[in-house]
Order: C-alpha cells, then structure tokens, then sequence
C-alpha cells in the first residue's frame, strides 16, 4: 500500500496551516536534536526521503551540501517545494519512499523525517538507502515512537473533566497497521515495536551510533504552548546510523 493523502485538497489545507508547515524546522519540536544527529554536509550528496515542503532540503544547501535531492509522493508537497526553491542544485522527484532505485554509493547522507510510519515496507527501505550509501556514508532518520502508535487511537486518556491523566500503551507487541485519525482524516500508520525499528537497520548492515526519544526545547514550548503536554511520553524516536566501511 503506497498511501497519498497530502494530494487531498482538504487534508493538505489543513496540514499547510500546521506550525511546522508555516514555520518551518523552527517548529518542529524535535529540530533541535535531530540537527545534531545529521554529519557535516559540506560537499555532500544529501537525499531526503518524504521531503514535504523540503525545508531539510533546503537547510541542507545552507550548510554546504553539493547536491540535494528530495523523493515525495505527493504532487501537492512537491508543487510547494519547488515554489519556495530556488536552487539547481536541489532536485525534487515525485516517488513513493519504497520505489526509490538509486545505483550503489549515490549519496553520503540519507534522512527521512516522519515519513517511514507510513511506509509498509520499511525493512525494505532500509536495504535501499543501505545500498545506495557511500561507505562511511550516514542513515538519520525520525518516526513516530511506538509508544506513540501501538494504539490505534493515538489520544490520551481523559477524566471525566476532559483532562489529560496519562498515554496509553496497549498491544504494543501487536505490530501492523493501524488505522488512525490525523487532522480529522482518516490515515493508514505502520506500528512497529522498538526492536524491530533499530534491528531491521542492524539487519540490512547499518551500525547504530545515536538514538534519540527528544521532548521539545524549551523555546519551542514557550512558542507554541500546545506542545507542553509533550513532555509527558515520547511521540518520536530518532536514530542515526552509518555504513561501515
């Protein structure tokens, strides 16, 4: 299943206004981690899997990377990249994120942010970017924590007042799809445990070398005070990890 709902005229509406959508990595409440996690980009070949609006594609050049290139199913997200980009040396193309075919050590990093929990075929992408890695080359990547989908609900548990006691985890060995709810649509998620996100990257040849569970930074919260909750059970996991040789 390669699932496309950005190229919905409604949802995409609705996804533009977000924080992160209008603000750009400044909103992205896990920004400030994941930046360190990514190698130095000076002179380097960057391929960025489910770029959106390609802000990491942009923010890519700015720290000196020779050629960037962005992989999006959606029209819609590509259409705004390529307006906000003007750059020959960054190039979008409209694929789904398990259709990419790159030839043996194209790029020197790959990342991809919350995008591979939509993906079935995620042990299968962790091959591809494997293979069309540089050797020494680096792999950093952010979904949802599992914590964060083993229940298909995706919402805390509220008292009778309507506020928030705690996350529930349920079923959380119980890995699959899950049919969820993300701004008032309904969307098709992949849940997997923690194990099976890190050793499908050890399996496919990665070395695992940082793991992160981030809250967001302080200023971000003061900013956008709807994150505060934030703080109380992880909602993404980040891991980088390289390719030896």
């Amino acid at each position: 299943m390669k699932q496309n709902k950005y190229d919905d005229p409604s949802f995409f509406e609705k996804y533009s206004q977000m924080p992160r959508s209008v603000d750009g990595l400044n909103a992205a409440g896990e920004w400030h981690l994941l930046r360190t996690m990514i190698p130095a980009l000076k002179d380097k070949r960057l391929l960025d899997l489910g770029c959106g609006f390609g802000w990491h594609c942009r923010y890519a050049r700015e720290q000196g990377a020779r050629q960037v290139t962005g992989v999006d199913i959606s029209a819609r997200m590509l259409e705004r990249a390529r307006q906000t980009t003007q750059d020959p040396a960054i190039e979008y193309l409209q694929l789904p994120v398990e259709d990419i075919d790159f030839a043996e050590g194209t790029f020197d990093v790959v990342i991809s942010s919350l995008a591979l929990h939509y993906v079935a075929a995620y042990e299968t992408v962790c091959r591809k970017v494997f293979d069309c890695l540089t050797p020494g080359g680096t792999f950093v990547l952010s979904v949802e924590h599992p914590v964060f989908t083993a229940i298909a609900a995706q919402d805390w548990y509220h008292d009778a007042n309507g506020h928030r006691l705690h996350w529930p985890v349920d079923q959380y060995q119980q890995e699959g799809l899950r049919n969820t709810r993300f701004l008032d649509t309904d969307v098709v998620k992949y849940h997997r445990t923690l194990a099976t996100l890190l050793n499908a990257l050890i399996g496919a040849g990665f070395r695992i070398t940082a793991i992160s569970e981030p809250q967001p930074a302080p200023d971000v919260i003061a900013a956008y005070p709807e994150m505060k909750d934030e703080t109380r059970r992880p909602i993404f996991l980040l891991v980088s990890a390289v390719k030896p040789g």
